[in-house]
């Protein structure tokens, strides 16, 4: 039991790239929140779904996903296709990433169609 005037031990928060489900999830004390979903296109990570379940809703947790998420991109040398409306709006207000992101064409848009078979 925690004394009253202790303070608690915020949640232990972790991002991890799952390349065989093509997405990048946020776990909470070691439980699966949300992710943010990706198809690779040559050198560029197309995303195009972010969701957090509503366990966890209001902490935040989508904004540290995307960052960790779009980090890594950088880090693997690769460039952002924003599809996906959250991951789109992110990069809007965290200009950092501008010089990796391209724009979403026409032609990303149909691929990504095909490869997730829609």
């Amino acid at each position: 039991m925690t004394p009253p005037d202790a303070t608690p031990t915020p949640p232990a928060r972790a991002v991890r790239r799952v390349d065989p489900r093509h997405r990048y999830e946020i776990l909470v004390d070691g439980k699966a929140a949300g992710f943010t979903a990706y198809r690779d296109r040559d050198h560029q990570r197309v995303f195009f779904h972010t969701e957090i379940d509503d366990a966890f809703a209001g902490q935040g947790l989508a904004s540290i996903l995307v960052r960790e998420a779009l980090t890594d991109v950088r880090a693997s040398g690769l460039r952002i296709v924003p599809i996906c409306p959250y991951v789109a709006k992110f990069l809007q207000k965290h200009r950092e990433f501008d010089d990796i992101t391209d724009p979403v064409t026409a032609e990303i848009q149909t691929w990504l169609d095909a490869a997730l078979a829609r």
